[in-house]
Parts: structure tokens; sequence; C-alpha cells
């Protein structure tokens, strides 16, 4: 835990982050944006020519779509959703009365049609299914969202509001899975260009309660995610950086999306955590960029 904690203080203490009192919630100085920019640029490098279409949500979406993803049957502890002050004049002066004396003034905060991205791609499904049949040869998106996780940690690599960056690919299960493929080797190329050290391991979502554990060893057993791991704060518990995804055609089922001869399309996703990423730099590198090796600022910055 020391470890931890010291490298967060030193985070603080050269400004890369900015504490805000609440855990996993934390301002960036430039230098630490200047990273994660220069990192997505190397991104683009990589994925540029493979011609996704972009699309940027907002770190909020659509609740009704948020419902019928499923999200909350697997994942009820890190969603979170959008409130707001919806009273009368009567209902504003009791609010205030309550803040005044230290009561809890939320309790009658009412929930908007907003809810908190838990995953960059998670408002594509509905985006895309809405369009129409998936072209035969499939289709591809370039995504980047802050997303939100309610776990507060101590941990600088597990942020409640991070940004994601995602390639998402629909298709036949040959068209993705080999997407998956080639972008599991590109992350460990783009890995040793900025020198990190890497390992791609078998994973499974933190899903919830005792049904979330089969879940989670199906997912597992059938090789479904796969992590790019690299020690942050421990080498003993290296941090998922990248994540490699197949879906099958559970998202396809869920959303309707399909070809033009109504076959289900499957999908697969990976993604990026750019803080994550950026804080391995920092870590195996220093605090100082200038100091970085030339290799790794050549690959950056060019």
């Amino acid at each position: 835990m020391d470890m931890q904690t010291s490298f967060l203080d030193r985070l603080f203490e050269s400004g890369l982050l900015i504490d805000t009192g609440v855990d996993g919630l934390y301002g960036r100085s430039g230098q630490f944006e200047d990273v994660i920019s220069a990192f997505e640029r190397l991104i683009n490098k990589f994925g540029g020519a493979d011609g996704a279409e972009a699309i940027r949500f907002p770190p909020g979406m659509n609740r009704a779509f948020f419902e019928t993803s499923g999200y909350m049957k697997s994942f009820p502890q890190l969603a979170g959703t959008v409130h707001s002050f919806c009273g009368n004049e009567l209902d504003h002066m009791s609010l205030l009365k309550c803040m005044e004396v230290g009561d809890d003034w939320t309790k009658d905060q009412q929930a908007t049609d907003i809810v908190l991205t838990p995953a960059a791609c998670y408002p594509l499904y509905p985006t895309v299914a809405k369009r129409g049949a998936i072209p035969e040869n499939g289709a591809l998106y370039d995504l980047q969202s802050y997303c939100f996780r309610h776990e507060p940690s101590k941990d600088p690599a597990r942020q409640q509001l991070f940004r994601m960056r995602e390639y998402v690919c629909m298709g036949s299960e040959k068209h993705v899975t080999d997407f998956r493929q080639s972008w599991m080797d590109r992350g460990v190329e783009m890995m040793k260009a900025v020198g990190l050290d890497v390992t791609i391991d078998v994973a499974n979502d933190p899903f919830f309660g005792r049904a979330g554990k089969m879940l989670a060893n199906n997912q597992r057993d059938q090789n479904l995610k796969f992590e790019l791991l690299i020690p942050i704060t421990s080498v003993a518990k290296p941090t998922a950086c990248m994540s490699f995804n197949y879906h099958q055609d559970a998202f396809g089922t869920k959303w309707g999306l399909n070809f033009a001869d109504g076959s289900v399309v499957h999908t697969a996703c990976v993604g990026f955590g750019l803080e994550r990423i950026a804080l391995a730099l920092f870590h195996t590198h220093g605090l100082d960029v200038k100091e970085w090796p030339e290799s790794v600022r050549k690959a950056l910055w060019g």
C-alpha cells in the first residue's frame, strides 16, 4: 500500500496530478495531458489507415440505452447516475435548510435521463443499430470518451473518471476476431516503442455477485477478454492498460445489429486506458519527460 500512496504523493508533489479531495478524481497538468495527446497520436499512427469512422460521445449517455445494455445486471457497483433538483420554491427552501444544518440535501434529487458513460462504446451500439444493416464487409469505429466507474481508490491507476480510447469492430466472427488479434499484436509493438514492459493475459470483467462468478469464469474459459498488463503500482499485480474484448453476438442480439440478410453481427473492441498508459510511462521513465529515453521521446513526439 505504501508504494501506491508514495507514487500518488509523488504525482501530486510534481503537479502532474491535482488532488481534489476525492480519491480517484484528479486534475491533470498540461504536461500530463501532453503525454496523453502524444500517445493518442501514436494510436492514430497504428490504427489510422484502417479507415474507422470517428465518433465522440459525451461522458453521459441516454438512461434508456443504459438500461437496455444490461450493465446493472453485471456491474451495479460501478454505475453512476445523474440526479438533479426538480422541486418547487418550497422544496428549494427546505433543501437550503438541510444544507444549513448539515442534513442530507441530496435525498430529494431525482434521476435525470442521463447516466454516466461506463465504457466509451456503450452509446455506439444503439446509434449504429438505428442506421440499419451493417455492410457485408463489416464496420469499424474510433471512439474516445471520459468514463465513470464508482470505485474510489488510493491507487492512481484506478480512477473514477478516466478516458478510454476504443476501436470497435462489427462484422462476421472471423472478421472481428482477426481485428482483435491484430490489435493484440499492435498493442505489444506500441508499448515496446515507448519502452514499456508488457504481458498479455486472459482476464474477466468484475461481474457482481454469485451469478457474476459464473459469467466471469465463462468469459475466461472462452478467452473472450484479454488484457495488456503493465506494472504501475505493483510488479506482482500489474495494471490492465489495454483490453481486447470479443463479445460474440451478444451486443448484436441485444441491439438488433444485423447484416442485410438478417443474420446477427459479431462485435469486438479494443480499449486503451489513456490515464493508465500515461501513468505507466511516468512510473517507468520518471516524472520529468525531458529525462525520458531518447527512443521513447522520439516515438511520442517525433
